[in-house]
C-alpha cells in the first residue's frame, strides 16, 4: 500500500506508537527524510523531537565502503567495523582523520538546522528512532548502535516501510520494530510513495521551529551535553 507522501506516512506510523503517548518518549528523527515522519509522530504523541545525526566514516580509497560510523557532535560515539578496516587497510591515522572530517560534517549541520538548542537526553527514556524507510540498513544499524550506549530505557525503530531482511537484520538491535509495510519486492524507496520529493534544509528547520515550543523547549527536554 503506498503512501501519500511522508506526512501519511507518518500519521500512519503514529497511529501505531500510540502506546507510547504521554510516556517519558523522545523522537530521534534522521534528517532529510525522517524528519518530517518523526514530526506526525511527536505531534500525535505528545513527544519531544530531535535530531539523530549519523555519518558514514567511509574507507579512504572507497569512500562507499563503510569502515565505520559516528552519531551526534555533543557527545559523539564512534562505531568501527573492524573487519572492513582491516580488509581495506584503512590506518588509525586515516580512520580518525575521516571520523575528525566527518564530526565537523555533523557539527555544521546541527548547528544549521537547530543552533543553540540543546540535545535531548534520551538516558532513561523511550527513544523511538524513524526515517522515512531503510533501504539497505547499514546507516540505521550504527546510528542505533551507537544511540544504545546512552543507555535508553527501551530503543523502537519505527518505518513505514522496508524489505524484510532489512528489518530481520535490524531487530536484534533494538527492543522493538514498528514497520507499515515489507515487501518482498522492494526495490526503491521512492516507489511506495506517492510523493517523495527531497526535502530541503529549510524545511526541516522549518519543521523543527513548528515544534519547538511544544517539543523542544518542554520539560521533557533534558539538557544531555550541549552540542
Amino acid at each position: 500500500m503506498p503512501f501519500r507522501d511522508r506526512i501519511d506516512a507518518g500519521r500512519r506510523l503514529a497511529q501505531a506508537l500510540l502506546p507510547y503517548r504521554e510516556k517519558d518518549t523522545v523522537i530521534l528523527a534522521l534528517p532529510r527524510g525522517g524528519v518530517e515522519v518523526g514530526a506526525e509522530i511527536a505531534h500525535a504523541l505528545n513527544a519531544p523531537l530531535d535530531l539523530l545525526m549519523v555519518r558514514k566514516i567511509g574507507a579512504p580509497m572507497h569512500s562507499e565502503l563503510a569502515v565505520g560510523a559516528v552519531i551526534d557532535g555533543g557527545s559523539p560515539i564512534v562505531v568501527r567495523n573492524e573487519e572492513v578496516i582491516r580488509l581495506s587497510h584503512t590506518s588509525e591515522a586515516e580512520f580518525q582523520a575521516i571520523c575528525r572530517r566527518e564530526l565537523a560534517e555533523i557539527e555544521r549541520r546541527v548547528k544549521h538546522y537547530l543552533g543553540g538548542r540543546p540535545a535531548l537526553d534520551t538516558q532513561g527514556k523511550i527513544a523511538i528512532v524513524v526515517d522515512d524507510g531503510i533501504a539497505t540498513g547499514a546507516t540505521m544499524r550504527a546510528a542505533l548502535r551507537a544511540l544504545r550506549q546512552r543507555k535508553p530505557a527501551k530503543l523502537v525503530l519505527a518505518v513505514p516501510v522496508a524489505p524484510p531482511d532489512a528489518i530481520a537484520a535490524l531487530r536484534s538491535e533494538v527492543d522493538e520494530v514498528v514497520c507499515l509495510e515489507t515487501p518482498d519486492d522492494f526495490g526503491a524507496l521512492g516507489y511506495f510513495y506517492e510523493d517523495f520529493h527531497q526535502l530541503t534544509d529549510a524545511d526541516v528547520i522549518a519543521i523543527l521551529d513548528d515544534l519547538a515550543p511544544a517539543a523542544l523547549t518542554g520539560p521533557a527536554n533534558g539538557g544531555e551535553h550541549g552540542r
